[in-house]
């Protein structure tokens, strides 16, 4: 594994350790940055279920300005870490071991607002529709922020729901990548959520 394009281009990224994590294959992010990018004009992107980081430190490659790396694995965390400082994106990044939902209502707290998402749970969990109307609820996307959403190619998401529409969609044997657009509904605003 290693850093596709931009300006962290060919250097490698470590593996977390264990067999529990699936990391995206060199060949699947080229394809996805292709389809999204390929290369950015800052904003701040978001890797939810971060495993080693590498969707997160590609977009800082092509020129994200931020990132906030979230994964719930303390080897995760450490190796997102470990590659952070390998690519020398450390000042642009914030790292935190949470769950997605704790970890998206700390950041709606904090009025983070996002252009970038990459969902890629374990398939196991099936929740990337329910993440992203959460992230809608909480105000946290930015009109136009663009979702990726990775799954086990057996399962299929709606193309439309609440203000996401599917853009693009394309199946790499057992992953699927889906690009969701998304656009605050006529009349809507979306609003932080309220505390509880």
């Amino acid at each position: 594994m290693r850093v596709v394009a931009g300006e962290a281009k060919g250097r490698p990224l470590k593996a977390v350790p264990g067999s529990g994590t699936r990391p995206t294959t060199d060949k699947v992010k080229e394809a996805i940055f292709s389809m999204i990018g390929p290369f950015f004009d800052g904003g701040t992107a978001l890797d939810l279920f971060a495993g080693t980081g590498g969707l997160g430190i590609e977009a800082l490659s092509r020129g994200a300005q931020r990132a906030i790396f979230v994964d719930a694995d303390a080897k995760s965390i450490e190796t997102v870490r470990s590659n952070l400082r390998a690519t020398g994106f450390e000042p642009r990044a914030e790292v935190y071991r949470n769950d997605a939902q704790r970890a998206l209502k700390a950041l709606a707290k904090r009025e983070a607002k996002l252009e970038l998402v990459f969902l890629d749970p374990p398939y196991r969990m099936k929740n990337g529709a329910e993440l992203m109307l959460r992230m809608e609820e909480l105000g946290l996307l930015r009109p136009g922020a663009v979702i990726l959403l990775e799954y086990e190619s057996s399962y299929a998401y709606p193309a439309e729901f609440g203000g996401f529409t599917e853009d693009r969609k394309a199946v790499y044997g057992e992953t699927t990548v889906s690009i969701y657009t998304w656009r605050p509904r006529q009349g809507e605003q979306a609003q932080p959520a309220e505390e509880d």
